[in-house]
């Protein structure tokens, strides 16, 4: 007989066995905006798994511009950008962007996961071309590449001599480096003065994706090659607004000429409905707080020191942490699962990530930091690790 193809669904069962084993740590409802503090099951829960770098979804300012968005513009733009969905606050939004990061132009897309699938898929959209990745690049990237004509050729995490090897070994080929700016789970920086002193040798473009990057690196939050003072080398860099910019989107931005390529050619901006005006607002809410607040960047860096140091002293292992993402090094998938839960029963929110998302052995409590995490929150949760730690043998 002929196999269903629900079957796979009907037979997956992992997720069941940890809802049983009540280590499940998906999916978990949060009632309440997304603060320091959130509520969960009717208590409050220290956020420390949170992408809000600066603390603005809640922002008075930033929700006053989403709704005085939607009061001017609706709730949607019901199409494409490329058809009837472009508004003029796109535009301006993407004037804003584009100084921001350092370029002539930007494009907005509805999510930062679109603007790396339709950038990459329509740069390197030659049968000849190849596309250079970081092994730890995110999976927005990696699906960018499967949409694309290219070949990707991947190179071990920050590996410089290996990247080198990779080009030499394709120097006759048309290439991009597409890199993280901030890698996501590790929260180590890009090694762009070396990256793009590589790709000048060599003869390939430089991406840079800055989802974590933007509001996070450089004093006025423009991202990591405005932090290396590399504006110039980065050709492409591409942003999300669901981290600092505390809303759902993403953008581009790169000189005129590309961007106007993209604009045509990006299935992903040409096939889905526009950013409604809503996103669009309250990202230009957050990017005023940024400009008017640029000690919201200071105080993320103080709270991302504070830890760091706090982490190190009690013995943890943070890898090679130098952002507000730190991970907590566990190695056992069973011991970072029964911390997170110790965790958890302590009213902290954190991450647990186990094999595959991490090598195996190497498993980690994901944590991150905003700038409106207060010193005495820091302290309690240094507390906790210490306590949990300590039961658990990892300290």
């Amino acid at each position: 007989s002929i196999m269903d193809i629900f079957e796979k669904a009907y037979l997956y069962d992992l997720a069941d066995k940890a809802r049983e084993a009540g280590i499940y740590p998906y999916f978990r409802v949060i009632q309440s905006d997304q603060d320091t503090k959130v509520i969960m099951n009717g208590q409050k829960v220290l956020m420390l798994g949170s992408n809000s770098y600066l603390g603005l979804t809640n922002h008075p300012h930033v929700k006053k511009r989403a709704v005085k968005a939607i009061e001017k513009y609706g709730t949607g733009c019901a199409g494409s950008r490329f058809l009837n969905g472009t508004l003029d606050i796109h535009l301006e939004l993407e004037d804003r962007l584009a100084a921001l990061v350092g370029k002539e132009a930007s494009l907005v897309f509805a999510t930062g996961y679109q603007a790396n699938l339709g950038a990459i898929s329509a740069v390197a959209s030659g049968k000849n071309d190849i596309i250079v990745t970081d092994k730890l690049d995110h999976a927005s990237i990696l699906d960018g590449i499967r949409l694309s004509f290219g070949k990707m050729v991947r190179y071990n995490h920050a590996d410089m001599n290996h990247l080198e090897k990779v080009l030499k070994l394709h120097k006759n080929h048309p290439k991009v480096i597409v890199t993280d700016g901030i890698f996501s789970m590790d929260g180590d920086i890009a090694n762009l003065p070396a990256i793009t002193f590589l790709a000048e040798k060599y003869g390939a473009r430089v991406i840079v994706d800055d989802a974590h990057a933007v509001g996070v690196l450089s004093a006025d939050g423009g991202g990591t090659a405005k932090h290396f003072g590399l504006t110039e080398k980065a050709d492409l860099v591409v942003g999300t607004f669901s981290k600092s910019l505390a809303s759902v989107g993403g953008f581009v931005a790169g000189e005129k000429k590309v961007i106007d390529f993209i604009k045509h050619n990006a299935r992903s901006l040409i096939f889905s409905a526009s950013l409604p005006p809503g996103s669009a607002g309250s990202v230009m809410g957050a990017l005023d707080i940024m400009e008017r607040e640029p000690e919201r960047i200071e105080r993320l860096w103080e709270n991302t020191t504070f830890m760091l140091d706090g982490f190190k002293k009690l013995g943890f292992n943070t890898g090679h942490a130098e952002t507000p993402i730190i991970p907590v090094i566990v190695g056992d998938d069973y011991q970072c699962f029964r911390m997170w839960k110790m965790l958890e029963e302590a009213n902290i929110f954190v991450n647990p990530t186990v094999s595959p998302a991490v090598p195996k052995g190497q498993a980690l409590i994901r944590t991150s930091f905003m700038a409106t995490h207060k010193k005495d929150e820091l302290q309690y949760a240094l507390d906790k690790f210490e306590e949990t730690g300590k039961q658990l043998g990892i300290i």
